[in-house]
């Protein structure tokens, strides 16, 4: 365990790991809003172990719930989310099962990927069998949210053999691209990339905000997806303390995310770009084996549209009798908002297919 633990230890520090290790400092001198202190009593009580997870361009940070020697659920948060999303969910799901909640790149405590380069969701494949070779695992199961559910379904299209159960969370496959609003879409999108990119090589600090403000923009931000109540488990992996305005907090993430070129995630949220066509998903859809559960949260917009939802519900159907989807009361955040709608069809998945895996690689 000692070598394993000494391979997070980089000797030569990438400069993403410098500008986190500056900002851990900084932030450590910083008298903590009441509501971050309330959430890291969450953690401490919760058992919960922070983990750093060494990749080429610096780490990715995640959040280790319950026993440290059994193999966890990969959990994989929505877009410009993180691990915090899981906060309320997973401490009411079984103790005997574990959980890795990650930060994907760019988003929470993750590192952020080289200036000039832009984000993918297939990026976040190769990503996940780097971190099964660095806990030793031959399988992984999933649990994902949003765009973190979408990476999930590619995942198991592409490495049936390496899934053993999945579950996602108002979210199923990749969004469909419409070819006449593609180049212009994507035209728009490489120059606001570009933007993003130049402002984060100044390396000037963003707009910052009081921390009732900033939980005002995340509510509003969301349409009121994320309550208010609820807030401070996604600020908590997404803010830091202004340097230059005391008292006052700056989003932290990484805003090329907003941009990216070809992912179906934007902030025009009628991009629409997708990732590929309707026959490419369909395709996909029809190699997922594992046991697969879909909870969908009723007052939540379909990704796409109800009826792209529905013939891929269809198509998992035909092809695994151990696919099921399950509708819940409840906005795109139910699970953090209102996770006791959710923990019942959880808890009963977990039941019938859930098979502990002892004696895994431990860095904890």
């Amino acid at each position: 365990m000692a070598s394993k633990q000494a391979r997070a230890v980089q000797t030569n520090p990438t400069a993403s790991q410098q500008d986190d290790e500056e900002s851990r400092r900084a932030i450590s001198n910083v008298e903590h809003h009441p509501l971050i202190r309330f959430i890291e009593l969450q953690d401490k009580q919760n058992g919960v172990t922070e983990v750093q997870i060494p990749v080429p361009y610096g780490s990715i940070a995640g959040k280790w719930f319950g026993p440290k020697n059994v193999r966890p659920i990969l959990c994989l948060h929505g877009w410009l989310d993180n691990s915090g999303t899981f906060d309320r969910l997973i401490p009411l799901l079984p103790p005997d099962v574990s959980f890795l909640a990650i930060d994907l790149p760019g988003h929470g405590y993750s590192s952020r990927i080289p200036d000039g380069m832009s984000y993918f969701q297939v990026d976040c494949i190769p990503l996940i069998l780097r971190i099964m070779r660095e806990y030793g695992w031959s399988k992984v199961s999933l649990m994902a949210h949003s765009m973190g559910a979408v990476i999930m379904f590619i995942f198991a299209a592409l490495f049936p053999d390496k899934v053993d159960l999945l579950i996602g969370l108002d979210a199923l496959k990749p969004l469909s691209f419409y070819p006449d609003r593609f180049p212009e879409r994507m035209h728009k999108q490489v120059l606001k990339f570009i933007q993003a990119d130049l402002r984060n090589q100044e390396k000037s600090e963003p707009p910052s905000y009081s921390y009732e403000e900033m939980m005002d923009r995340l509510y509003e931000g969301t349409a009121a997806s994320v309550s208010r109540e609820t807030c401070p488990f996604l600020l908590q992996r997404n803010i830091k303390p202004s340097r230059k305005f005391p008292g006052k907090y700056y989003f932290d993430r990484d805003n090329r995310m907003k941009y990216n070129v070809i992912s179906g995630w934007s902030d025009d949220v009628n991009a629409e770009l997708g990732n590929w066509s309707d026959d490419v998903n369909a395709e996909l859809g029809k190699r997922i084996t594992a046991p697969f559960l879909t909870v969908k949260a009723m007052d939540s917009p379909y990704p796409g549209s109800k009826e792209g939802f529905d013939q891929m519900v269809d198509i998992l159907k035909k092809a695994n009798p151990k696919y099921e989807v399950m509708y819940v009361p409840g906005s795109h955040h139910v699970h953090l908002t209102e996770p006791e709608h959710v923990v019942p069809v959880v808890v009963d998945f977990l039941r019938r297919y859930w098979q502990k895996e002892m004696d895994v690689v431990s860095k904890l």
